[in-house]
């Protein structure tokens, strides 16, 4: 016997997009304060607070940072213009995979207290993956004009 799933109500299509658009929101301003520090945090500053960084390189600690920032523009961003807002899904992804690397990492070096973040902050990236995808609550791309080519 074939069973076909229902097309969600109106009421949960916006309850999902608000609950989607309260997690984007979430990740944004989490990775950009995450990614503002590594970038704008002098090393030695950031060892203090975060063992892991002192056995690293300096470059990776920075292009973490970067991947946040760019990670938390882009969760956001896209959805807000608009503007090909297909790309909050795959921003999305990214951070996902970045905290899943991170999680791998702090297990490695039995750091288990340090894995509740990137688990936490990952099961948000996926949460918003998965709600805007085009079968859940995506957003619109904007029209163009009539008059515009």
């Amino acid at each position: 016997m074939a069973t076909t799933l229902a097309a969600p109500s109106h009421g949960t299509h916006r309850a999902l997009s608000a609950s989607v658009w309260v997690a984007q929101v979430f990740l944004a301003v989490a990775f950009a304060g995450a990614g503002i520090m590594k970038l704008g945090t002098p090393i030695a500053e950031l060892a203090q607070s975060y063992r892991w960084v002192a056995d690293v390189s300096p470059g990776l600690v920075r292009f973490i940072g970067l991947c946040e920032l760019a990670g938390a523009v882009g969760v956001l961003l896209p959805s807000l213009t608009r503007i090909r807002p297909f790309l909050a899904v795959g921003a999305a992804i990214c951070l996902d995979l970045l905290m899943l690397m991170a999680a791998s990492f702090h297990l490695v070096r039995g750091e288990f207290g340090a894995l509740a973040p990137p688990i936490i902050l990952g099961a948000i990236a996926a949460f918003v993956a998965w709600g805007r995808s085009p079968e859940r609550a995506p957003i619109a791309p904007r029209t163009k004009p009539r008059n515009a080519r």
